[in-house]
């Protein structure tokens, strides 16, 4: 009987002395896809409207399809990126484009859906992690995890720099921001609004603000938001989302 108390003791304090383990960039990021997709998004068809125009993608596993739909005098005008490419249609028929030009459009729509799909997007194959602090925004708790890319599969704009604001208990991604370097670059810092679940995965609106100075640390932004030092320059709402889920069987 003895014996048996010692042997609880020791596993008691063994217990008690055991540290948490700490949670990776990685973990983290999961965590946040899990809480937002609540596993829906990787067979999943969306359509929403922004700005005047409507977009699509969808996702059946490691295929996709993201679309963007203009019409003007000309008529319906679909841009389409897939695994394979991208491509222009006008009236069903393929629009032949310069690579520069086609890359241009495709990099405007993929960042469009891109922004929609936070925090899934996350896990891209070019996406590398580091949490680098924990901090309190608004008296709430977040881990902040910067997110870069790496060249090969990382896009044109491999090199633009990421930071996510991840609240420590519910893991939403509730700010975000990202140093950019095209037409002479820039910083900007979005925080999330509007938070509304569509068959069961997360969508969100972002107020859009700059800092007064490019120079300025994307992990220091925070400080400066809580401060009222960014500028607000617009609001993205994202409008008329409908989600269709897919079989993933």
């Amino acid at each position: 009987m003895k014996n048996i108390t010692l042997l609880c003791i020791v596993l008691l304090l063994w217990a008690c002395g055991e540290t948490k383990q700490e949670l990776s960039a990685e973990d983290i990021v999961d965590k946040a896809i899990e809480k937002a997709c609540n596993g829906n998004c990787d067979f999943a068809l969306i359509e929403f409207s922004f700005r005047d125009r409507t977009y699509v993608s969808e996702r059946k596993g490691g295929m996709y399809r993201f679309e963007r739909h203009t019409s003007d005098s000309i008529g319906l005008i679909k841009d389409v990126i897939t695994n394979s490419g991208f491509e222009r249609r006008l009236h069903g028929e393929i629009i032949e484009l310069p690579d520069s030009i086609s890359e241009k459009y495709a990099n405007s729509v993929n960042s469009v859906h891109y922004f929609v799909q936070i925090p899934y997007v996350l896990n891209a194959p070019a996406a590398k992690k580091e949490l680098l602090a924990e901090g309190m925004v608004n008296n709430q708790p977040y881990y902040k995890v910067k997110v870069y890319f790496t060249e090969e599969g990382g896009g044109k704009d491999f090199d633009d720099v990421f930071m996510y604001w991840i609240h420590k208990q519910n893991f939403t991604v509730d700010y975000f921001a990202y140093k950019y370097s095209v037409e002479g670059g820039g910083i900007r810092f979005r925080e999330a609004y509007n938070a509304r679940i569509i068959e069961g995965i997360r969508f969100v609106d972002y107020n859009n603000y700059k800092p007064e100075s490019k120079d300025v640390s994307l992990e220091k932004l925070d400080s400066l938001f809580e401060k009222g030092a960014l500028k607000l320059l617009s609001t993205i709402e994202t409008e008329d989302i409908t989600v269709t889920l897919g079989n993933n069987k």
